[in-house]
């Protein structure tokens, strides 16, 4: 029986994929469940199984654009999987691999002929006469970098007239290129950041935070956190995800968006949080936020990162999202504006901690501190709300215990 296969809708709005790899080859054996073929949406990479045991002929290309529906491959039920006798099959190349060095021999032949290219050198190699010299000023062109074709070498007036600026590309460098086409998910990520700065009114306010306070709980308690949940860590992004939400509580029209004439504000924080894929950047959502506590919200980003590296991220991971926060700072950023994640109206972006100095109570002392930056649509959130809310950020960051714990760090960590 030839089974159709075709291509499953990987969500409601998703009208086409993009067929990215095939993982099998045409007249191959495949088994049920096994993947056959890695596609793209405009929102995630997917795996497509095999419906059933049997040989496989491809209908689709890499690279190819497959309506939600279409038939992509055939698979015939009735075929048979082939004996294991494929090492027998490859004995063959291992003989004709030991005859290639013959052909090496053959080649040496020719090379006898070049040894005497090098010509006669003396002092006046390189030199230009009196003419080319001034042609060679004129052009700006270092004698060194020329020819001579005059007796002994010499740069003669012919040679400076002939002689070409350097572009300053170094000579014997590989100069390659190659043309990729960008995966679905990749151009959709291009079109919705080109779609924000284009449609939104975006601005971004700065602030800076003393990591000295989170600092010193994390070295208190990381180690009995990590004991107590299971080899959890207790790092910085559940710290800004709750000083997030709280602020979301205090500017609630930063945790709204646009839709045409109308406003759309939300009791709920769904963060989405950016991280770094095999497929580029995705933004996986952490649901009502603002109900999780600090073990919570680490194991929901732990769990969200691994499906993302894994490339076992869905759509449904993805959907959604009230507020972004992205952490630039594990790449080393000091300092960025970050892009609004459509149709939301706000992003917080997190950067890396440096020691500086900074006046305490009138003295100068050295502490880690941050930058923070919130891009934000003015079309709906003013500045009173945008620098608001990232004033209300840095409060709770460095005042954890009592704007985040209820003043009770152990308790709030579940120690």
């Amino acid at each position: 029986m030839i089974l159709e296969m075709k291509v499953p809708s990987p969500g409601e709005s998703i009208k086409e994929v993009e067929i990215a790899t095939w993982l099998v080859k045409d007249g191959d054996y495949v088994e049920k469940d096994q993947a056959i073929a890695e596609v793209d949406s405009d929102k995630a990479t997917l795996e497509l199984p095999a419906e059933m045991s049997g040989i496989i002929t491809l209908k689709a290309e890499e690279g190819d654009a497959v309506a939600v529906g279409a038939v992509v491959c055939l698979i015939d039920t009735d075929g048979v999987k082939p004996a294991g006798d494929a090492p027998a099959a490859e004995a063959p190349k291992a003989e004709v691999k030991a005859e290639a060095p013959k052909a090496e021999v053959k080649a040496e032949a020719p090379k006898a002929a070049p040894t005497q290219a090098p010509a006669a050198t003396s002092y006046a190699s390189g030199t230009p006469s009196p003419a080319a010299r001034k042609i060679l000023d004129e052009k700006n062109i270092a004698p060194a970098t020329v020819s001579g074709t005059g007796k002994g070498g010499r740069i003669t007036k012919d040679d400076a007239v002939n002689a070409v600026p350097s572009m300053g590309t170094p000579t014997g460098g590989n100069r390659g290129s190659e043309r990729t086409k960008l995966s679905m998910l990749r151009r959709k990520v291009a079109e919705r950041l080109v779609a924000a700065k284009n449609e939104t009114a975006m601005l971004t306010t700065f602030n800076e935070v003393n990591m000295t306070p989170i600092n010193l709980i994390r070295n208190e308690y990381k180690d009995a956190f990590k004991a107590k949940h299971g080899g959890l860590g207790l790092g910085y992004m559940s710290f800004f995800t709750k000083a997030v939400t709280r602020a979301l509580e205090l500017y609630p029209d930063v945790n709204s968006m646009m839709d045409g004439d109308y406003k759309i504000a939300y009791d709920f924080a769904d963060i989405s949080i950016a991280v770094s894929g095999p497929k580029g950047l995705m933004v996986p959502v952490v649901r009502n936020a603002e109900n999780l506590t600090f073990r919570g919200i680490e194991a929901e980003i732990k769990r969200l990162a691994l499906r993302a590296r894994d490339g076992q991220i869905t759509v449904d991971d993805m959907t959604g999202g009230t507020f972004t926060i992205t952490n630039g700072g594990v790449f080393g950023s000091m300092l960025s504006t970050p892009i609004i994640n459509p149709p939301q109206s706000g992003i917080l972006g997190m950067h890396n901690i440096i020691e500086r100095p900074i006046a305490v109570n009138g003295k100068v002392e050295i502490h880690p501190m941050m930058y923070v930056a919130l891009s934000y649509d003015h079309r709906i959130i003013d500045g009173r709300e945008s620098v608001g809310f990232l004033v209300a950020v840095k409060e709770a960051l460095e005042n954890p215990v009592e704007l985040l714990m209820n003043g009770d760090a152990k308790r709030a960590l579940e120690l």
